[in-house]
């Protein structure tokens, strides 16, 4: 296998093929991020003298940019890898590179995944059906912050002798993105109703004690958009798994979440793992036995998380409803 490393970029893309793992043998080339572009990169890999099923493709997930590019590899009979720019940075470093740039970056991408081929996941070019649910997720993704920071500055305008002409603009404001919030919330209900197998998915997720329509729309979006061979490597992709910090006798530091995934579907996840401590069979003996280990809250709350996400795996790869008597381990 020969390994692309690709730095994405909204205008370009920097690439480094990595032909030889041993002498570091690679060579590099930048095209556009356009679909010209993509067929420039092919014709490179094809002027090399290899088979496009021997190349594995590897970028970050960086919004949007990447995914026309991802689209046209795979298309092109290329494997292609989603990587966690976490990790990347994480390895960057313990490599000790210093020098940060497009081209470096392309370097670091494609010896990471010759360093780390059990990590690599195969993407899949999504459905357009799952393209538009991550589209509408989005949208109301940034309608609700900034409905958050509208509702800050009237807590601030309530504080200060304010022109009542701004005080009734902040309402107005409010109030609209309210109402677009909730708008956009039938459409996503509407989208996820209108396709079965969508509608199936979502009915197996929702039947988990605390996993509601939102919670099931966060995750319908991520395993549609990603391939996951074990709930491990989706707990792991969001970032919940453990990070521990000790050395020796005198240094040791609480686990703690990784944090490297979408903030977003964590803080989704936080609120659902938190109903269900209290109303989820299965993940609330779970908290209740790591609290009376001595485990502090948040670390249970963590632990109930992870939970969570292996319980919506589970269901999605069986295509069975929720049952609280099967037997999980912590």
């Amino acid at each position: 296998m020969f390994y692309l490393g690709i730095d994405v970029a909204k205008a370009k893309l920097d690439c480094c093929l990595l032909l030889s793992i041993e002498d570091g043998k690679r060579k590099t080339k930048s095209v556009a991020n356009t679909a010209r572009g993509f067929s420039d990169l092919l014709r490179w890999i094809d002027k090399q003298g290899l088979e496009r099923s021997q190349v594995r493709g590897l970028m970050e997930g960086t919004g949007v940019y990447h995914t026309p590019a991802a689209t046209a590899l795979s298309e092109a009979q290329v494997s292609v890898s989603i990587l966690n720019p976490a990790r990347v940075r994480e390895y960057a470093k313990s490599m000790g590179m210093q020098t940060k740039n497009d081209k470096a970056d392309s370097i670091v991408i494609a010896l990471y995944g010759a360093k780390h081929p059990e990590k690599l996941i195969v993407w899949e070019a999504p459905s357009l059906q799952a393209r538009t649910l991550q589209a509408l997720l989005a949208r109301r993704e940034a309608l609700e912050r900034d409905l958050q920071r509208e509702r800050n500055r009237q807590e601030k305008a309530d504080f200060i002798d304010t022109p009542e002409r701004i005080t009734k603009s902040l309402e107005e404001s409010i109030a609209f993105l309210k109402e677009q919030i909730k708008k956009l919330s039938k459409d996503i209900d509407g989208h996820i109703k209108r396709y079965s197998e969508l509608k199936e998915q979502m009915a197996l997720l929702t039947s988990i004690p605390a996993v509601g329509p939102k919670t099931g729309a966060q995750m319908l979006s991520i395993l549609h958009h990603h391939r996951f061979e074990r709930p491990e490597q989706l707990s792991a992709y969001i970032g919940l798994n453990p990070v521990e910090f000790t050395s020796g006798s005198s240094v040791f530091h609480r686990p703690h979440l990784s944090k490297a995934g979408p903030g977003r579907v964590r803080a989704v996840l936080y609120m659902a793992a938190v109903v269900a401590t209290r109303h989820n069979p299965v993940i609330k003996a779970q908290y209740q036995r790591l609290i009376s280990r001595g485990k502090s809250k948040m670390s249970a709350l963590g632990a109930a998380m992870r939970k969570l996400v292996h319980l919506c795996f589970g269901v999605l790869k069986n295509r069975t409803p929720f049952n609280p008597n099967y037997a999980f381990g912590d």
